[in-house]
């Protein structure tokens, strides 16, 4: 197992270039003199105003537990837990990084990336993250309204013209569809909310969704952009009218075409700009890079039925996948992310701070608390008492999940079994991976929850 490695301090004075993640000095100082007062001034800034140093020293770096009011002792019972998981064959795999007060206090695997080879899992590996791509993606539209460049109560018609009138299939009592008008116009929130009415092809008018090769959430088989399935779907009656109750589906892969059509980039490229480099996110990607194949988990299947079993390959959905030999076309905002839990959780550790780190800002305090906030009201309570907000479930009512935890935070989770929390009033952020679809009978999210926050003494 080795520890979780911080990217290294981007930024570190104005006076500083990045080259490969390490500083360098600017070599044209001009004179001996404006060198020397440029140490002076540095002398200042560090021994003087530790304020003023305050934005060059948030890198998310490993630290003892005990610095962030965490307990070793009590760290180790994770261990236990895990593989103990892993020695039962109920989990091939599975990797955690722990976030407390901006540092990095627990970084481990265990088990196998790949079991019938015998492959150790590292804590670097890459994970197929499936649905926390959304969150990815929500910030990415955030992104962009701070930019000017679209308001979240727009039209989706304003993006995709497809969109500009569109139809519901109504279920009769007798049995059967009606196809009825939407009864206005789906906007760029009722996507990031989850209540545009569009599910994953599975509603009631789901064999016309099969006859347009579009239903499920798998995207990294299709040769095509995203952007022409997801036209396609504006001639297919929805689950639900715009606005009312939650349906969850392929309305965060709307938004990545929508994110494509206002930034005018790609969405991997918009993406890896905005995102993934200004956070040091070097490992996250849509389909994995050559280069790192052998990094990339495996994925199993736990039934009752059949025990742990390698999924199939290539597969489809449930097996390995095509993020190795896939067409490589379509960027599926919905589902189609693959990253490690470090990269994921410097994702979630600027969140935590109000959208900024090492120095690197991607939102504005302001834009984070709006978009973990309920915004759906009465249309979903799920799981723990969550709300749900622009790209994450909202825990508002803490006695209902019978966990620790606390009001305010916010966490979501992918299709194989991985997971993610983040606890403003603890100082917290939890990045765990695994590869297992599907999971039945697993409790190891729930476990993992109760350990963490028993493991906070301070």
């Amino acid at each position: 197992m080795k520890p979780y490695d911080a990217v290294d301090i981007r930024n570190a004075t104005p006076d500083h270039y990045r080259s490969n993640g390490k500083i360098t000095w600017i070599e044209s100082m001009g004179s001996l003199l404006c060198f020397r007062a440029v140490l002076v001034l540095l002398a200042a800034l560090l021994f003087c105003a530790p304020a003023a140093t305050q934005a060059f020293s948030q890198s998310f770096a490993p630290a003892t537990p005990e610095e962030a009011g965490v307990s070793s002792e009590r760290l180790a019972r994770i261990d236990a837990a895990l593989e103990q998981y892993v020695e039962q064959e109920r989990l091939p795999g599975a990797a955690l990084v722990i976030g407390r007060r901006g540092h990095v206090v627990y970084a481990r695997a265990f088990g196998y990336r790949d079991r019938e080879a015998e492959e150790p899992l590292d804590v670097t590996d890459l994970f197929r993250i499936a649905s926390q791509t959304k969150a990815v993606i929500s910030a990415g539209v955030m992104i962009l309204q701070e930019q000017g460049r679209l308001l979240i109560d727009q039209d989706l018609s304003d993006f995709i013209p497809e969109f500009d009138s569109t139809t519901v299939a109504v279920e009769k009592e007798e049995g059967g569809y009606e196809i009825v008008p939407a009864k206005r116009k789906i906007t760029v929130r009722d996507l990031l909310t989850h209540t545009a009415g569009i599910g994953y092809g599975w509603g009631p008018a789901a064999e016309r969704w099969v006859e347009a090769g579009i239903q499920g959430w798998y995207f990294a088989d299709r040769d095509e952009p995203i952007a022409a399935t997801v036209e396609r779907m504006a001639d297919l009656p929805m689950d639900a009218q715009p606005g009312g109750q939650l349906a969850y589906g392929y309305a965060t892969d709307i938004l990545g075409v929508v994110i494509e059509r206002a930034s005018g980039m790609p969405l991997d490229e918009f993406l890896r700009v905005e995102m993934f480099e200004p956070l040091g996110m070097a490992d996250t990607h849509f389909y994995v890079p050559p280069e790192k194949a052998d990094r990339l988990a495996v994925v199993y299947s736990l039934t009752e039925a059949d025990g742990m079993v390698r999924a199939p390959d290539p597969g489809h959905m449930v097996g390995q996948g095509m993020y190795l030999e896939g067409p490589r076309k379509s960027f599926s905002g919905g589902a189609g992310l693959v990253s490690t839990p470090g990269d994921y959780a410097r994702f979630l550790e600027a969140l935590r701070r109000g959208g900024i780190l090492d120095g690197a800002r991607i939102l504005s305090p302001k834009t984070v608390q709006l978009m973990t906030v309920d915004h759906v009201r009465d249309a979903w309570k799920g799981d723990g008492g969550s709300g749900f907000g622009l790209g994450f479930g909202v825990i508002e009512e803490l006695g209902w999940s019978g966990l620790p935890g606390s009001p305010g935070a916010y966490w979501w989770g992918g299709a194989y079994h991985s997971t993610y929390w983040v606890d403003p009033a603890e100082e917290l952020v939890v990045s765990y991976m695994t590869q297992v679809i599907p999971a039945q009978g697993l409790d190891d999210h729930q476990r993992i929850r109760a350990l963490v926050y028993q493991a906070l003494v301070d």
